[in-house]
Formats: C-alpha cells, sequence, structure tokens
C-alpha cells in the first residue's frame, strides 16, 4: 500500500523559521517601544504647550467673564422688554422664536 507522504519540513528548517519569527518578533517589539515613546513625547509636549496658552488667556479671560457678569442685569432687562413687545404684538413672537426667546417660559418681571 500507498503511504501518504508527511510534507513536514525537517527539524533545522523549522528552527530556521522559529529563528526568523523571533527575530521579526523582537524587531515589531522594538519598533512599537520607538512609536510609543515618540507619541509620549509629543503628547507631553503639546500638553505643556497647551498649559502654558491656557495660563497666558486666563487674566484676559477673567476679564471677559467680569465684563459679561456685570452686563448680565442688563440683557435680561433687555431680553425681558422684548418679551413684554413680543405679548403685545403677536407679529413679533416669531422673531423671539427664531433667536430662542420663548415667550411663554419668560414673564416679563415688573
Amino acid at each position: 500500500m500507498n503511504e501518504p507522504e508527511l510534507n513536514s519540513p525537517a527539524p533545522a528548517d523549522l528552527s530556521e523559521q522559529v529563528a526568523a519569527l523571533q527575530r521579526q518578533v523582537f524587531t515589531l517589539l522594538l519598533a512599537l517601544i520607538v512609536v510609543s515613546g515618540t507619541l509620549t513625547i509629543f503628547l507631553y509636549r503639546q500638553a505643556s504647550l497647551t498649559g502654558r496658552d491656557i495660563a497666558t488667556i486666563k487674566p484676559q479671560a477673567q476679564q471677559l467673564m467680569q465684563v459679561y457678569k456685570q452686563n448680565l442685569p442688563n440683557m435680561e432687562t433687555f431680553v425681558n422688554q422684548l418679551v413684554a413687545y413680543g405679548q403685545a404684538h403677536p407679529d413679533f413672537r416669531p422673531i423671539l422664536q427664531k433667536y430662542g426667546i420663548n415667550p411663554a417660559a419668560t414673564a416679563p418681571k415688573k
């Protein structure tokens, strides 16, 4: 009877393939370490630059917030006057709704 031939490579060939795979895995691990390190350095640099930018802009932003808080009562008064006008003139209500001012939810304060 014919016995099936086994296509198994020689032991020397297997050890060569294993050695080649080990070299490839080692090379890929080194590449992964280099790429990870580069990305870490890049992200650290971006974080430090962003921190400096925030420190530079923070006084200006605080000044703007202070001006906004000072003008907030005037803005609320103006919106309330618009709502009162919208209640007296129904033709003006679509304009209020266009800008997100709901006359029913915001009642004018007297």
